[in-house]
């Protein structure tokens, strides 16, 4: 890929810990202006976006707490105008905000599963439908979509919700790529594989509310969520690191625009989705060219 040394403006959904939080300092310590997106700022996250502002002040950088909630479409707008108030313009939009979820998949109710998808993929529609319009107007700009492993790679049971939530956000990036490339608008899709430690989703996932349902499960399957976690942290190396995701959206951002890859992985544990993606993406390639819309496959210069 080659780089480019222009400074970006980058707003990052889901700051506050993991992926996101790493993600938001490498960029600025690469150069580029970052606003961590944050749900709740003065109360429960309080403390990131404190830590957020001492990290910018320690280090120099241009690290700058927001105010974001991906369940608000109001939140999001708000966002947004603040960034172009400041900055006057938006040049990346990175989709991290997420929630993950253990258990059996019967076990949730219909309205656990809505907030999951609401977090997990309309939330991002939330963000687009407040940031694109900039960056149509602007006729440039880069979305990243974090995804997962989990989409085309080998999955354990008990993890379904979040599993089928993940799959939904990487098929809107691919519809999204399309849409908006004759904008000069590019698409990279991260696909990070399992990590048991460093991200705090299995700190904070979510249970089934269903609790008699998790009971007879219970009788068959006990246990087995534990089994899971222990044979994912046993696949996955010691070399495994988390911060390697936040470099290599860094490395994407800083790249020249239409040279961007569409997708990038970086899967430890090996789940298979980095050969199954491969196959995908170049099914996707050969029938756009097949219906004559292979221009779309890159971004206007």
């Amino acid at each position: 890929m080659n780089k480019t040394s222009v400074n970006k403006t980058v707003l990052i959904s889901g700051a506050s810990s993991g992926f996101g939080a790493l993600t938001a300092r490498a960029l600025t310590d690469a150069g580029h202006t970052v606003y961590a997106g944050i749900r709740d700022l003065a109360g429960r996250n309080a403390t990131a976006a404190a830590d957020a502002k001492q990290y910018a002040a320690a280090h120099n950088v241009s690290l700058l707490p927001v105010d974001l909630d991906v369940s608000s479409d109001e939140s999001a707008l708000q966002a947004v105008r603040t960034i172009v108030g400041e900055q006057g313009r938006l040049d990346v939009v990175v989709h991290n905000a997420g929630h993950m979820v253990t258990g059996p998949a019967e076990a949730f109710t219909p309205e656990q599963l809505l907030s999951l998808y609401d977090t997990n993929v309309v939330g991002a529609q939330r963000l687009n439908r407040a940031a694109l319009p900039v960056l149509r107007e602007q006729q440039d700009g880069l979305v990243v979509w974090v995804g997962s492993s989990s989409t085309r790679g080998g999955t354990p049971p008990y993890l379904a919700p979040y599993f089928a939530a993940k799959a939904g956000m990487d098929a809107l990036a691919q519809s999204y790529a399309l849409e908006l490339a004759r904008f000069g608008i590019e698409t990279t899709i991260i696909v990070p594989g399992a990590f048991t430690h460093g991200t705090n989703h299995s700190v904070h996932s979510g249970t089934p509310a269903d609790t008699d349902v998790v009971a007879a499960y219970e009788t068959k399957y006990a246990g087995l969520m534990d089994q899971v976690s222990q044979r994912l942290a046993g696949l996955e190396p010691e070399s495994a690191d988390v911060g390697e995701v936040a470099r290599l959206i860094t490395e994407v951002v800083g790249t020249e625009k239409g040279r961007r890859p569409f997708r990038v992985s970086y899967d430890p544990s090996d789940d298979g989705a980095v050969v199954v993606n491969a196959v995908a993406d170049r099914v996707r390639a050969e029938f756009l060219r097949r219906v004559g819309l292979d221009d779309l496959l890159h971004p206007v210069p």
